[in-house]
Protein backbone atom coordinates (compact mmCIF):
# COMPACT_ATOMS: atom_id res chain seq x y z
CA UNK A 1 0.00 0.00 0.00
CA UNK A 2 1.34 3.37 -1.30
CA UNK A 3 1.93 6.34 1.29
CA UNK A 4 -0.20 9.56 1.35
CA UNK A 5 1.96 12.14 1.05
CA UNK A 6 2.34 14.59 4.07
CA UNK A 7 1.42 18.03 3.25
CA UNK A 8 3.09 19.59 5.84
CA UNK A 9 6.41 18.66 4.71
CA UNK A 10 6.16 18.93 0.91
CA UNK A 11 7.74 21.29 -1.17
CA UNK A 12 5.16 21.05 -4.02
CA UNK A 13 1.23 21.54 -4.30
CA UNK A 14 -0.72 18.72 -2.87
CA UNK A 15 -4.46 18.33 -4.70
CA UNK A 16 -6.76 16.24 -3.27
CA UNK A 17 -9.12 14.84 -5.34
CA UNK A 18 -11.76 12.35 -6.80
CA UNK A 19 -11.30 11.09 -10.57
CA UNK A 20 -15.17 12.25 -11.01
CA UNK A 21 -15.69 15.39 -9.57
CA UNK A 22 -16.19 18.60 -11.77
CA UNK A 23 -14.34 21.39 -9.76
CA UNK A 24 -11.51 18.52 -9.40
CA UNK A 25 -10.98 18.19 -12.88
CA UNK A 26 -11.04 22.54 -13.50
CA UNK A 27 -8.39 22.61 -11.14
CA UNK A 28 -6.22 19.90 -12.99
CA UNK A 29 -6.75 21.38 -16.19
CA UNK A 30 -6.03 24.84 -14.40
CA UNK A 31 -2.25 23.78 -12.88
CA UNK A 32 -1.79 21.80 -16.04
CA UNK A 33 -2.48 24.62 -18.59
CA UNK A 34 -0.02 27.08 -16.58
CA UNK A 35 2.22 23.87 -16.16
CA UNK A 36 2.44 24.13 -12.49
CA UNK A 37 3.47 21.05 -11.05
CA UNK A 38 1.47 19.39 -8.32
CA UNK A 39 1.08 15.69 -6.95
CA UNK A 40 -2.84 14.35 -7.60
CA UNK A 41 -3.95 12.40 -5.06
CA UNK A 42 -7.33 10.61 -5.42
CA UNK A 43 -9.21 9.80 -1.44
CA UNK A 44 -11.09 7.67 -2.66
CA UNK A 45 -8.20 5.41 -3.77
CA UNK A 46 -5.88 6.13 -0.43
CA UNK A 47 -8.03 6.00 3.08
CA UNK A 48 -5.57 8.32 4.80
CA UNK A 49 -5.73 11.03 2.04
CA UNK A 50 -9.43 10.91 2.86
CA UNK A 51 -9.06 10.86 6.56
CA UNK A 52 -6.88 14.21 5.98
CA UNK A 53 -9.11 15.38 3.80
CA UNK A 54 -12.25 15.06 5.88
CA UNK A 55 -9.98 16.25 9.28
CA UNK A 56 -8.83 19.55 6.70
CA UNK A 57 -12.53 20.19 6.33
CA UNK A 58 -14.30 19.70 9.55
CA UNK A 59 -15.90 16.34 8.87
CA UNK A 60 -16.62 16.86 5.05
CA UNK A 61 -14.94 15.37 1.84
CA UNK A 62 -14.96 18.53 0.17
CA UNK A 63 -12.51 18.15 -3.15
CA UNK A 64 -10.54 19.36 -4.53
CA UNK A 65 -8.86 20.45 -1.14
CA UNK A 66 -5.29 21.38 -2.31
CA UNK A 67 -2.17 22.44 0.11
CA UNK A 68 0.47 24.84 -0.81
CA UNK A 69 3.90 24.55 0.40
CA UNK A 70 3.26 27.49 2.74
CA UNK A 71 1.06 25.59 4.08
CA UNK A 72 -2.13 27.39 3.36
CA UNK A 73 -4.99 25.65 1.29
CA UNK A 74 -7.69 25.97 -0.98
CA UNK A 75 -10.99 24.42 -0.78
CA UNK A 76 -12.88 24.47 -3.78
CA UNK A 77 -11.27 27.36 -5.30
CA UNK A 78 -12.96 29.59 -7.86
CA UNK A 79 -10.75 29.79 -10.77
CA UNK A 80 -10.08 33.41 -10.22
CA UNK A 81 -9.20 32.23 -6.42
CA UNK A 82 -6.34 29.01 -7.85
CA UNK A 83 -5.17 31.68 -10.19
CA UNK A 84 -4.42 34.55 -7.54
CA UNK A 85 -2.96 31.91 -5.50
CA UNK A 86 -0.64 30.51 -8.16
CA UNK A 87 0.48 33.87 -9.55
CA UNK A 88 1.95 34.92 -6.00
Amino acid sequence: MKQSPNPSTSDQIIMYSTSWCPDCQRARRFLDERQVPYLDVDIEEDADAMTLVKKLNHGNRSVPTIVFPDGSMLVEPSPAELASKVDQ
